[in-house]
């Protein structure tokens, strides 16, 4: 099963801010074996986050191997040539490790921030993916959308990756996921998916046709993740900082339909995680992928988690996944 490593972006005055700390797990999930590093993308939020595109940069310059994913950047609120310009960079930059992963956002805050209307992102995030796409694969590209229009335009350099880098999407309702099998390469689960409804959903986003360029239909289960000697001691260093991040998602995700799942207790949140002792996080991960999973993306160090218990995490991981 191919791990990702979901790394904490939450900032504040007295933090590191050249993600020290970022690159330390980063480091050492390169040496435990994990596929990706994965960043997520946040607006208007205090104490602070830092930025992706940049953060992604600073961390293909402290790696050598892992794959480099997002997951994922809110795909409506870019100009989509300076967004496809920024990221075949990073791919150049990287040698080739870069995982393109969008979702389309559903913060009110975020698209007044940004000048972008709500009504208007799935026409925005099909349009910014289409020409992205294009600018990465194609010599030349003259496109009239409705938000953007080019003429004769082309990327140089373009990535590195032949034909380009891998493009994901995360979403829950089946529209998304849809458009996820007809523009994309890959789907994330949201980290509060339920196990009983992974099955099923895998199956319809599968059963979708897929469209012309795309590369696959890979499935990225997003999880919770922390394992520790004992069950007790992985919920003694994970559970009140993760509780302290879903009150925080309770609040930030009021308009969305899933914000109730913000507020169940730890044994709901421990049936649809990577959590407990090694046996108990091998059987879970086992499980996603006789689902059908190709890989599993851990969040493993919420806000206030101390570094070490982060490191603790991450090095058993990865001694689990090579044994």
């Amino acid at each position: 099963m191919r791990l990702g490593l979901y790394l904490n972006l939450y900032g504040d005055t007295t933090e590191r801010s050249s993600l020290k700390d970022a690159v330390e797990q980063a480091r050492l999930a390169e040496q435990a074996g994990f596929s990706w590093v994965v960043l997520g993308e946040r607006h208007l939020h205090r104490p602070g986050y830092h930025e992706i595109l940049t953060s992604l940069t600073w961390l293909a310059a402290h790696t050598e191997r892992i794959g480099l994913a997002t997951a994922g950047i809110v795909a409506p609120l870019y100009q989509p040539v300076v967004l496809a310009e920024t990221l075949a960079h990073l791919d150049v930059l990287s040698g080739g490790r870069l995982t393109a992963g969008f979702v389309l956002g559903y913060r009110p805050e975020e698209f007044a921030l940004y000048g972008v209307g709500p009504a208007e992102r799935v026409a925005r995030f099909e349009e910014c993916l289409t020409l992205l796409s294009r600018l990465w694969t194609e010599d030349e590209v003259t496109f009239d959308g409705r938000f953007t229009q080019v003429r004769e335009a082309f990327l140089s350099p373009r990535p590195v990756q032949d034909p380009r880098p891998r493009l994901w999407n995360g979403c829950r309702v089946p529209a998304a996921l849809e458009r996820t099998a007809r523009m994309c390469d890959g789907w994330t689960t949201s980290f509060n998916e339920l196990d009983a409804d992974l099955p099923g959903k895998i199956a319809a986003y599968r059963g979708f046709p897929r469209g012309a360029g795309t590369l696959g239909a890979e499935v990225i289960v997003c999880r919770e993740g922390y394992a520790a000697p004992s069950s007790q001691r992985a919920r003694t260093a994970l559970e009140a900082p993760l509780r302290g991040l879903y009150d925080a998602y309770g609040g930030w995700k009021r308009t969305s339909a899933d914000a109730g799942r913000y507020a169940q207790g730890w044994d709901e949140i421990v049936a649809r995680g990577v959590i407990g002792s090694p046996a108990q996080c091998a059987d879970r991960l086992a499980r996603y992928e006789a689902m059908g999973a190709d890989g599993v993306v851990l969040r493993v160090q919420p806000p206030g988690m101390p570094q070490a218990d982060a490191l603790r995490a991450i090095e058993a991981f990865g001694e689990l996944n090579s044994g």
